[in-house]
């Protein structure tokens, strides 16, 4: 089994707060993340896909077509976004990386099967921060 990866950025900003708690419960739990007024992060997604070198090509994905994909379907929606009040698929959601990720999966997962006939999306890695990560397997 081959792994292929393609790593994009983007720029956002969140607040890590939710509406049913108190301010003083946010802010205990989130800390500065809580911050009335947002804060940014320089967002790094690495894609993951899984498969087998196609005998015509010897690609498992063409690695312009996935680039195309993440920042047609996904980094356009995001970068230099607020992801608590301009992004349609967090809405409703808490903005933290964890959730993030999940929504990029499931825009992704159905992109990524009709352009490899190969392979298919494994895992999905957004970093916050060089020491803050979180990694999806769409499970």
């Amino acid at each position: 089994m081959i792994y292929v990866c393609r790593k994009e950025h983007f720029n956002a900003a969140h607040k890590l707060w939710n509406p049913k708690w108190t301010d003083e419960k946010n802010v205990e739990v989130f800390g500065p993340c809580a911050n009335v007024n947002w804060h940014g992060h320089n967002f790094e997604l690495i894609v993951m896909v899984k498969g087998l070198p196609d005998p015509d090509t010897g690609f498992v994905v063409d690695l312009k077509k996935l680039s195309t994909i993440i920042r047609k379907l996904v980094i356009e929606k995001v970068d230099h976004k607020n992801l608590n009040v301009d992004v349609d698929f967090m809405e409703g959601k808490l903005a933290s990386c964890e959730n993030l990720v999940m929504e990029f999966w499931k825009i992704l997962e159905p992109a990524v099967k009709e352009i490899t006939n190969e392979g298919g999306l494994h895992k999905l890695t957004l970093y916050e921060t060089p020491r803050n990560f979180v990694e999806y397997y769409g499970d």
